[in-house]
């Protein structure tokens, strides 16, 4: 298996930095399980994940295609099925927070995200009453966007 690295901010629900990492696919494995684990134990109702992705490709972030084709090859990755078409809308006159706003509904819930103009920075949500790994999000999302780096914080609903 080849090593993946990537590099990981991990912040408590209030939003505080708790550590950045350089970390190792086997990571990610045990850190998903112990989110799947937390999720199950607490028998939480659903999951939220907010990924903040920094620095990215500021062709894909400006091209409703390119995040329509995110949208439903995110879909199939983590196994949710979208319900009606992905919404992607361009507005803003404010320059910081000018950029694509994206909406997908899907059967347990939502899919949503801005991106920024500005900074070519992603502020991407997924909440969902069915189980997924925000690490797999992240990873997914950071590779498609050529992100340089992302943070995630999660919080279950109960």
């Amino acid at each position: 298996m080849s090593e993946v690295r990537t590099d990981l901010l991990f912040s408590d629900e209030l939003g505080t930095e708790l550590c950045r990492i350089d970390v190792q696919e086997d990571f990610l494995t045990k850190n998903e399980d112990l989110i799947e684990k937390e999720y199950r134990e607490k028998q939480a109702w659903g999951l939220l994940s907010s990924i903040d992705l920094h620095s990215c490709n500021p062709e894909k972030i400006r091209s409703a295609e390119q995040i329509k084709k995110f949208v439903i090859e995110l879909c199939i990755l983590i196994d949710m099925k979208r319900f009606g078409e992905c919404v992607v809308v361009n507005f803003g006159e404010d320059p910081k927070v000018s950029g694509f706003s994206m909406m997908q509904l899907i059967e347990t819930s939502l899919i949503s995200g801005h991106f920024v103009n500005l900074t070519n920075d992603i502020y991407l949500d997924i909440f969902s009453c069915k189980y997924y790994s925000p690490e797999v999000v992240a990873e997914f999302a950071k590779e498609f966007f050529e992100a340089k780096d992302c943070k995630i914080n999660y919080l279950l609903r109960k």
